[in-house]
């Protein structure tokens, strides 16, 4: 396997494809690089080369007991970058990696990255506080806590339902994705992903998001059910010099598989202009 070890041991596991400009990939949580192959099977094949990693505490990276937070996931990002020498990239995040690339740009800048795109982002703040009224309560990220507890396996199935919006009607997905959803979440560890709940939900990028000066793609979902349009993406532009909002009508929060087709074509069209 392909890998690194960062500054505190942690080995980071990634996977390159392809050749040309870099595109770097931040999956979402629970899941891994894998999230992504649709995507970078179809970069790669036009002439993009993409990288993307597990973070740490998922997949197949190393499960270290501290460091499941965004400070430490971005240095993670900034290191694979460094090692792999890349210049003039692309940065996708998706969800939580939305929060990592973002976090990535304000702890260590834009050197070498020519344009971004945040996903389903849980950026700026997805917890809702005194000064962000649109945020969810801290009751919804209490009772997700308390289900990756209890029974972490059967939370990953049940979570498939409104990450695909198949509660919606005329929905529906392979019980494969299901599986390879669930697969992806019982690969990290309990704790990281424990932690990671945390850094997703209470990190606040506001001041990160100013710091973009790059061309920015946001891609929404309009019914994503688990990072609410108008907390994320809407919330995001406003943040964002040179954002571009896409909203797919009707997608969920797992347009990398329900839209993957308009998704990849959006993808190519950005990085090729």
């Amino acid at each position: 396997m392909s890998t690194i070890t960062t500054k505190d041991g942690t080995i980071i596991y990634y996977k390159d494809w392809g050749s040309g400009h870099p595109v770097v990939f931040s999956h979402g949580w629970p899941l891994t690089a894998d999230a992504w192959e649709n995507q970078m099977l179809y970069l790669a094949a036009n002439g993009y080369r993409c990288i993307a990693h597990d973070r740490r505490g998922h997949g197949r990276s190393s499960q270290p007991y501290k460091g499941n937070n965004m400070n430490t996931y971005a240095d993670d990002l900034s290191e694979l970058i460094q090692t792999l020498d890349l210049k003039k990239m692309t940065l996708i995040g998706h969800s939580t990696g939305g929060g990592e690339v973002t976090r990535y740009i304000g702890r260590h800048g834009n050197k070498h990255v020519e344009k971004i795109v945040l996903m389903g982002s849980v950026t700026p703040l997805m917890l809702k506080t005194n000064v962000n009224f649109i945020g969810l309560p801290m009751e919804k990220f209490d009772e997700i806590r308390a289900n990756v507890l209890a029974d972490r396996s059967q939370f990953f199935k049940d979570l498939t339902t409104p990450f695909y919006g198949t509660n919606r009607k005329g929905v529906t997905i392979s019980q494969g994705i299901r599986d390879a959803f669930w697969l992806q979440g019982m690969q990290g560890g309990l704790k990281n992903q424990f932690d990671c709940i945390e850094a997703f939900s209470e990190t606040d990028f506001t001041e990160d998001l100013q710091k973009f000066d790059v061309p920015t793609l946001i891609i929404h979902g309009d019914d994503d059910q688990i990072v609410p349009v108008d907390a994320s993406a809407h919330a995001s532009a406003k943040y964002i010099k040179n954002a571009t909002l896409k909203i797919y009508s009707g997608g969920s929060h797992g347009l990398a598989d329900t839209h993957k087709d308009q998704l990849n074509a959006d993808l190519l069209a950005f990085l090729n202009t």
